[in-house]
């Protein structure tokens, strides 16, 4: 029923193959930089990054992750409220790095640039990508683009959709599952972080029919970052330390994006029971999933199952058999660790996935697909092991 492991050998090959994807879509020779002294620096790299919304936590990571990518150089930096700043300003842990002036949107020059990444708030993100020139590959980190059905974005997220038109070329991108798209899409919706650490785990197994549609409970956990940069009393010190605060029960967004990809593979629709949770952390997600397995399906069926869909992966690790995953391990990373345990009901099997929500959770993966959609191993510039302790 399963399939079996293959040789290390062979495992080997396949992931020297991936780290060598493709050629560069642009090189040195054949672009023409054209960059404003005040808000750009000149490149250095290859390929002349644009970071809309650099003010927030997935701006600020994207940066740091780029500061050691061989190939990807930051030379348009938007921030409508901090217009005019220095990024070192905004982000002092950043002010080694060249980077240019913060300008606001309408003050960008796109065609100094030769991808995006958009960290804007969803709502604010269909207008402004839309009017970009359709010459560039952009990543969106906001939500406005990842429910296919716009009926459903409008329930969900309380708006109408103002890019409809963009919507069909859309891909979704969690990337080990959807990475053949990703190489030829213009414009990707990079995953949500709860949807990232859920679907990595739950997708192989019901491709493979090892777990029940019906009856999965989700409880996650995230730190606050999650929650963004602005100031809000529910985020404030004395109001998150000490404590956990669910939120969004039953009406969290990430609903529709969960459920979407798993019915996506199940090939007809799921409904899951999801409720997250603050934790008074700053970084790491935790999702711990109850599933009902299969008529005969044992909890060492959806392991190896998980062991053979990832083994050649380097960003999912499922752990051995008894060896609960844990935050603290995945910190400052873009790896998701996950593994399978025995239920006390017969019957029912415990799935428990960890990640940073801030790099495998939004920065990290966008990174990820972005080098993937220009042609680089994917693995460039994301190599940093995790912060512990």
């Amino acid at each position: 029923m399963l399939v079996q492991g293959r040789k290390e050998n062979c495992v080997a090959d396949k992931r020297a193959k991936r780290l060598t994807l493709g050629s560069h879509v642009a090189s040195p020779s054949s672009m023409s930089f054209r960059v404003s002294a005040s808000s750009s620096v000149k490149p250095e790299k290859d390929i002349r990054i644009g970071l809309l919304g650099a003010s927030g936590y997935t701006g600020a990571e994207i940066v740091r992750l780029l500061a050691n990518h061989p190939h990807f150089q930051v030379t348009l930096m938007t921030a409508d409220r901090k217009a005019g700043q220095s990024m070192e300003s905004v982000f002092p842990h950043l002010r080694a790095q060249k980077l240019p002036t913060l300008v606001s949107v309408k003050d960008a020059d796109f065609s100094t640039v030769d991808a995006v990444f958009c960290c804007l708030p969803h709502g604010t993100t269909q207008e402004i990508i839309k009017e970009l020139p359709t010459a560039l590959k952009i990543v969106d980190l906001s939500a406005d683009f990842r429910l296919r059905n716009i009926a459903e974005y409008e329930e969900w997220y309380g708006q109408p959709h103002k890019a409809v038109e963009l919507q069909k070329e859309v891909v979704y991108g969690l990337t080990e599952i959807l990475r053949e798209d990703i190489k030829k899409a213009r414009l990707v919706a990079n995953p949500g972080c709860y949807p990232t650490t859920i679907q990595l785990p739950l997708v192989p197994l019901l491709k493979a029919n090892l777990i029940k549609h019906e009856n999965i409970i989700i409880d996650a956990k995230s730190g606050v970052s999650g929650a963004g940069r602005g100031a809000k009393e529910a985020n404030l010190y004395s109001e998150i330390a000490e404590g956990i605060s669910s939120y969004g029960v039953t009406r969290h967004r990430h609903v529709p994006e969960i459920e979407q990809g798993l019915s996506d593979v199940a090939q007809s629709k799921v409904t899951v029971s999801f409720t997250p949770h603050l934790m008074p952390m700053i970084r790491g997600m935790q999702s711990t999933i109850y599933v009902e397995m299969a008529p005969g399906v044992r909890t060492e069926d959806l392991h190896q199952q998980l062991k053979t869909s990832y083994e050649d992966e380097e960003f999912v690790k499922v752990l051995d058999e008894g060896v609960v995953p844990r935050t603290h391990n995945v910190r400052g990373s873009n790896y998701c660790h996950m593994s399978v345990f025995p239920d006390r009901i017969p019957g029912r099997a415990i799935i428990i996935s960890v990640i940073d929500n801030l790099v495998k959770g939004a920065s990290g993966q966008a990174l990820q697909n972005l080098n993937i959609m220009l042609g680089y191993p994917e693995t460039t510039g994301l190599l940093h092991q995790p912060l512990f302790p």
